[in-house]
Formats: C-alpha cells, structure tokens, sequence
C-alpha cells in the first residue's frame, strides 16, 4: 500500500499492509531546523507566511518514515477571524489582550467569510500537495469549546475559571458565542477538505475540564455541528482526559476518536466498537530507553489491533523531546509485524 492508501484504509477501519503512524506537533520546536527558522521570524509570522509554514509541515517527512503529514498552523486563527487579536509571548504561549467576558463583548465579535480570513492555511496546503504529491496531509482545527476557553480566559489557564463562570452566568451569551465558533469552524473544516487535505481533525482538548452533564451541554453539541458542516473526507475529533465521555464520542460526527495516554485503548476499543481510533502514546514516553519505548508502542498496538488504528502520541510531542525517541516510536510502529506475527 502507498501512504494515501494506508491511511485512507486505517481512518475507515479497513485492512491495512501495516499501522500508518503521525504524531500530533511532529513540526516544531523540538527539531532543530525549525529552529532555525523559528530564530528568524516570530510564530505568528510563520503561521502567516504559506512557504514557511510549508516547509515546516514538510521537515519532519524528511526525517521520519511518517504515513501523513499535518499541515502547520495553530488553532487560534479562527479567534482571530471572529474578531480578536491573538499575540504570543516567549514563555507563556498565547494571549488574548481583549478577552471576552460578557454579552457586551460577544457583540463586538463577528461572522467571518473563511475563504477571505483563514486563506493561509489553504494555500499552505496547496503548495504542500505540489511538493510532496505521495504523502497525505491533514487539515486540522479548534472545537468551539476548546477556543471558547481561549477566548474568555484571555489565554491558557489551569482551572478556566472565567470560562466556567460564563457558562454558569450567563448561558445565552456562552451559547451565541459557541454557535459562532462552530459554523466558523465546521467552515473552516470544509475549506481545507476543498483544498486536498486526507483528513481534518478537530481539537477538543480542554473539554476534559468538564463534568459529563457540562461536556453533553456545552462541547459535544458545538462539536457535532461544527462536523456537520463539513463532508467529504474521514473527520477525527481529539480531547484530553477522555474517559468520562467515551460513551458519548461516537455521537460527535467524527469517523475517528482521537485518545489521549490516560485511556488504556483496549478498554476504549471495547466501548467504541468498530469506530476507527487513533493514538496514544505518552508524550514523555519518548525520553526513555528505546526499548521502554519499544515496548509501551508494541502494548498499544497489540491492545489496539490490527485495523482501524492509526498510531499516534496521546497529545503533542514535547519541545526537548530527543529525536533518538522518535525514530526508536516509528521503528516500534514498522516492526510490529515482523515481531509479533
């Protein structure tokens, strides 16, 4: 099989010669000719720039024997388009200087027209596919609720306590504002399908903050109808601390779960049936012996079994990760066959 057959084959959980494997930030910060690059332009100013952000998305193919590609962006983009000012600040990621709070805030904020201000990301993808025709790329965003926890905190936070407050007090606004992300977003989804990506996956990764009767009311609507706005290719839906909800994703609109390393994915398997996964490995995996790392990627994919899997970290690669710890995951990933037929 070829790479877009690969993965293809594995996101609607069909057979497979072998598990495709990516991982989730494989173009970043822990490789150093993106370093390289990063030391002369600002992150913003990569993101913007389509030839950079396409040779980073390309770096790591050259690397690593990768099955697909990620396009290189950020999920902030689209808070941007609706209307608030994104800055990132050495050491303490991004932020918001306008945050928004109340319905007076949610007022000022805007429908946009993505092909007009989300047109990076669409052009990245199209220099990509010229460049590097056999190796699928993937098209990604935010889920609302994820980028409404951005948007009200003012950036990161450990207990989104302004977030929670907001859908506490005043719920309409909370639910105006989440009904905007998610057409943005399931547009924004759309536009990159139209441009040839393999695959989106959408982003949940702080709906693991809410209880189950918060996650049914405030992250999984707004997830459904953000995919619902978009067809045409396999749709993951990703979230850290996943367990609670794990009965509920199928009902998402994703064809793939996405699960982070606190899920043990024999155990999700069972409670997903035949729905295609993907993951999980422990980011922090990677800094061990390589045949730590050899074992814990072979446990994962016995667990998993031989189709529907696409082998994937549990949530982002780590900056200072060693690249001794990528190779000895992708090895692991290739001779599993071999090994354990």
């Amino acid at each position: 099989m070829n790479k877009h057959e690969r993965m293809a084959a594995a996101l609607r959980g069909q057979p497979v010669d072998r598990t495709p494997v990516w991982f989730m930030r494989q173009a970043g910060r822990y490789l150093p000719e993106y370093m390289e690059i990063r030391s002369k332009v600002s992150f913003l100013e990569l993101c913007g720039d389509p030839d950079l952000a396409c040779e980073v998305t390309l770096q790591p193919l050259r690397r690593f024997k990768l099955d697909a590609a990620i396009v290189f962006s950020d999920i902030l983009p689209v808070v941007e388009a609706i209307g608030r000012e994104v800055t990132f600040e050495k050491g303490h990621g991004p932020r918001l200087p306008n945050p928004v709070r109340c319905a007076a805030d949610a007022a000022e904020l805007v429908r946009p027209d993505v092909a007009d201000a989300l047109h990076i990301v669409p052009k990245t993808l199209d220099l990509f596919r010229k460049l590097e025709p056999n190796t699928p790329i993937l098209g990604f965003a935010g889920a609302p609720f994820t980028l409404l926890c951005y948007l009200v905190e003012g950036g990161g936070s450990k207990s989104w306590k302004h977030t929670k407050q907001l859908l506490l007090s005043d719920p309409k606004t909370a639910h105006m504002i989440l009904g905007m992300l998610a057409d943005t977003v399931g547009d924004y989804l759309q536009l990159q399908m139209d441009h040839g990506v393999a695959a989106v996956q959408i982003f949940d990764t702080w709906a693991g903050i809410l209880t189950p009767e918060d996650y049914k009311t405030w992250a999984l609507p707004y997830a459904q109808r953000a995919l619902a706005r978009a067809s045409g290719v396999p749709k993951l839906y990703f979230t850290r601390d996943s367990a609670p909800f794990l009965k509920l994703l199928p009902t998402t609109g994703a064809d793939v779960i996405g699960l982070d390393w606190r899920v043990d994915i024999g155990e999700a398997r069972k409670v997903l049936g035949d729905m295609p996964v993907q993951g999980n490995l422990d980011p922090i995996s990677l800094y061990g012996p390589n045949e730590e790392i050899t074992r814990r990627v072979h446990n994962i994919m016995r667990a998993a079994g031989p189709t529907g899997h696409t082998f994937n970290l549990g949530h982002g690669v780590q900056p200072d990760t060693p690249i001794t710890g990528v190779h000895a995951m992708i090895e692991a990933v290739h001779s599993f066959r071999s090994t354990e037929d």
